[in-house]
């Protein structure tokens, strides 16, 4: 019971991210590169603490990545980007439409080969993210569609760089820590367009440190008790309690559009993802 509670806790964390970042960005309370950079900062400054014990340094220089750096960079930069166009739970199923492509794509690439049910689960959730974002009267923005496809296959290669690591923790605080100059690079570049507000600053702190650093902490606790299969499967809830999200705090409209094509896309990748389990 402990275990399903937190699980669902972190699940909400999770799709608190797309929340927090539409409602910042989707009302112009802040700047998309401001964003990024409050994230990632109060985000790096709440995990030191959490590996303050065993070295803040030590962190950074034994376990943290620059390539692992800059996918996280390119995914938060590419997500707070994306929402100045995107609904929350549109927003929310692309980049995990994205994320598990990419971590599937890359599995088949190093030689794994998918079962007859696997490969119908993949296509139909390829077609069905086609259809989502083909032109149309509700397609969503073309340029928050690129950008939020760029911040899902990021965040995939952090995944999979970061799939092996021994010690996960340490290992997201010194990516975290790495990622900061990269986002103060980026705020310098926009810094004519910033805007800030101390509700847009509240809403990118409590992403950073909250939802994002402390999510991510809870979820490698989580790890431990879920097998590889429950772990993907239960990340199928993100993008429809990102989509509630948006409805209760945005006032954002469920379209047939995008009810329709997520129980396709999340119904294809969940086909993929126990028919590997039952192959394995």
């Amino acid at each position: 019971m402990q275990l399903a509670l937190l699980t669902t806790v972190t699940m909400i964390a999770f799709a608190a991210n797309s929340v927090f970042a539409r409602l910042a960005l989707g009302e112009g309370a802040i700047d998309p590169a401001t964003y990024s950079f409050v994230r990632l900062g109060s985000g790096a400054i709440m995990l030191g603490i959490l590996v303050f014990g065993s070295g803040i340094a030590n962190a950074v220089r034994s376990h943290g990545s620059w390539s692992s750096a800059a996918a996280l960079f390119v995914y938060a930069a590419g997500f707070s980007f994306a929402y100045l166009a995107l609904d929350t739970g549109m927003g929310a199923l692309i980049l995990f439409a994205c994320v598990q492509a990419t971590m599937i794509g890359w599995s088949v690439i190093k030689g794994d080969r998918p079962s007859v049910m696997e490969w119908f689960g993949l296509i139909v959730a390829f077609a069905a993210f086609v259809g989502l974002v083909s032109p149309g009267v509700t397609a969503p923005d073309p340029l928050g569609t690129v950008l939020m496809i760029a911040a899902g296959i990021a965040w995939g290669v952090y995944s999979l760089r970061g799939k092996n690591s021994q010690q996960p923790l340490q290992a997201t605080a010194g990516n975290f820590l790495l990622s900061v100059p990269m986002a103060l690079v980026l705020y310098l570049i926009f810094f004519a367009d910033v805007t800030t507000s101390l509700y847009g600053l509240l809403l990118a702190c409590a992403s950073g440190a909250g939802t994002s650093a402390l999510g991510y902490a809870l979820w490698y606790w989580c790890l431990r008790g879920l097998t590889a299969t429950k772990a993907a499967v239960v990340q199928l809830t993100v993008p429809a309690i990102a989509t509630l999200g948006g409805i209760v705090f945005s006032g954002e409209n469920l379209t047939l559009r995008l009810a329709l094509f997520s129980v396709l896309i999340l119904g294809g990748v969940a086909i993929t993802i126990l028919a590997k389990s039952r192959r394995q």
